[in-house]
């Protein structure tokens, strides 16, 4: 009798021992549960311009985002130099384009000419001179993108100075009148060649930090709402909107 309490005492034991390891498995589980994610901390993270996607992405994701990425260093390399050349030529050596765009041609010309001339004399077939044609349907593609991106501009114009945005014109304000002391500052060709080059330098530098770079990018957004704040609430909200403010109140 007593060995058969005692193994009665043991079960019940070990029942009691086996409750509470579920218990505490069950309770961290549900704790495991409770703990965000990975991928909705990822999500959380702060990332510049509000992107929710690559930065290959936002380039469009296309072959001018493989060049700006330098997916393909042998065609990112060659723009790059191409622009280079370009760039010397009209800015430093003061090269006009109608000038240069003559000497090519009347190189070529000058090369073909002789070329089929001298191929009757050393018994050689001619050049085959390809006939080139612009085909219709890119140029009606690009043609429709550039209205459709114009007519956008428009809009966004428009609904800038019809006033309903105080913080969108003062942001356009600001980037057309540092453009304009860039503008004083490079002619153009010089300008289209420094953003060609930063195109190239930028976005592949970003893609490669970017986990440094968010961080330092929220601090600094984070501090030019806080100023923007204290600006609107100082200056801008003492600014007289009569027609806005009588519709808001009709």
């Amino acid at each position: 009798m007593a060995e058969h309490e005692e193994k009665k005492h043991e079960e019940s034991l070990m029942d009691r021992i086996a409750e509470k390891i579920q218990a505490h498995d069950s309770s961290s589980s549900d704790s495991d549960n409770d703990k965000p994610s990975e991928s909705s901390i990822k999500a959380k993270v702060f990332r510049l311009f509000g992107r929710e996607k690559p930065v290959h992405h936002v380039l469009g994701g296309g072959k001018p985002a493989d060049i700006f990425l330098w997916r393909n260093k042998k065609i990112s390399a060659g723009a790059l130099g191409v622009a280079t050349v370009i760039w010397i030529l009209f800015e430093m050596l003061e090269y006009h384009l109608l000038t240069l765009v003559c000497h090519l041609l009347i190189l070529a010309l000058a090369l073909l000419f002789l070329w089929s001339n001298a191929a009757t004399f050393i018994n050689k077939s001619p050049p085959s001179i390809p006939e080139v044609q612009i085909p219709k349907d890119p140029v009606m593609e690009f043609a429709q993108a550039l209205w459709f991106e114009i007519n956008r501009a428009f809009a966004v114009l428009r609904d800038i100075a019809s006033g309903r945005d105080l913080k969108k014109f003062l942001s356009v304000i600001a980037g057309l009148w540092v453009l304009s002391i860039v503008g004083s500052w490079c002619n153009f060709l010089t300008l289209f060649y420094i953003v060609f080059v930063l195109l190239h330098a930028v976005p592949v530098l970003y893609e490669k930090y970017e986990d440094k770079v968010d961080p330092f990018a929220e601090k600094a957004m984070h501090e030019i709402k806080k100023q923007y704040a204290v600006f609107d609430a100082k200056v801008l909200s003492k600014i007289p909107r009569g027609p806005l403010k009588e519709k808001k109140k009709d």
